[in-house]
């Protein structure tokens, strides 16, 4: 595995004026030559001046949070990371690798959960290049690697997960968005370590039922909240239940026997789990 090792490229304000001065000598070489009759100086200097001429062409740019692959004839050479104009061998291939932080967001893939259902899924990932020699060399195009890979590590997720769940031990695509963020990131950059990238952040950005059992999966949520509402109403019904009939004995306010409890136990619990307000009916008789 070919991994990043940095060189320092000279100044190239620098080589500026070296590479002036030296294209004004050999050319006045030449010309002198020429002027003395000089053959072999004559040659010497137009030599000289297309060497110098060469060289011109190993000026190149380096941005901030830029750097430059250097190559030579299919070899790598290394790469700049210092801003500015530079200086390299002319013959040098120089490739731009960007090392600023991007965003890749995934298109709406249409996926199966763990459950089987057809569910919408989206993703943002914010990934930077860190290691340039892997980026250009490991992969055939680095960006593109990036968009395929997240994509396929974001249909593998949604697949390992249901969408929603009614027990706390498990964990969902909707319920646990900061555990499902973590696994993304995991899985994303396991597929890209060989890249030269690192995964910052991941995060979901879509997330839905297909349009086909969206109604379907409303309404089941619907009535898996009213029983989830249904069961917490008659847990806390039978428990203030339960705290009347003991506080009844316990202060020795009125002995019941087996039939009124069951009767007092009916009228309660119908008070305390009916939708609508209970219309009190005073008896004035006896249950004997």
């Amino acid at each position: 595995m070919i991994t990043e090792k940095e060189i320092k490229a000279p100044n190239g304000i620098m080589f500026i004026f070296v590479l002036l001065a030296l294209q004004i000598g050999t050319i006045a070489i030449a010309i002198n030559g020429l002027m003395n009759q000089s053959a072999g100086q004559a040659i010497v200097g137009f030599i000289a001046a297309i060497l110098v001429f060469i060289c011109w062409f190993g000026f190149f740019m380096v941005n901030p949070k830029e750097a430059r692959v250097l190559q030579l004839f299919g070899k790598y050479s290394g790469t700049v990371h210092s801003s500015g104009l530079r200086w390299a061998n002319p013959f040098y291939t120089k490739a731009r690798v960007s090392m600023r932080v991007r965003n890749f967001e995934s298109g709406k893939l249409k996926v199966n959960d763990k459950n089987g259902n057809p569910i919408e899924i989206a993703a943002v990932i914010v990934w930077e290049v860190i290691d340039t020699a892997e980026a250009v060399f490991q992969v055939d195009d680095y960006e593109d690697f990036v968009s395929i890979q997240s994509e396929s590590a974001l249909r593998n997720l949604a697949t390992s997960y249901a969408y929603d769940h009614h027990e706390d031990e498990d964990i969902s695509l909707r319920s646990n968005p900061n555990e499902i963020s973590n696994a993304l990131k995991t899985e994303v950059q396991e597929r890209l370590e060989k890249a030269g990238v690192r995964v910052i952040e991941s995060r979901i950005s879509h997330l839905a039922y297909a349009p086909e059992i969206a109604n379907a999966m409303l309404r089941r949520q619907q009535a898996m909240a009213i029983i989830s509402a249904r069961r917490t109403i008659v847990e806390g019904a039978v428990g203030m239940v339960e705290m009347a009939l003991h506080k009844l004995e316990e202060r020795e306010i009125v002995e019941l026997d087996a039939e009124r409890k069951a009767a007092m136990v009916s009228n309660l619990l119908v008070v305390l789990c009916s939708d609508e307000a209970a219309q009190p009916i005073v008896n004035t008789g006896t249950l004997y």
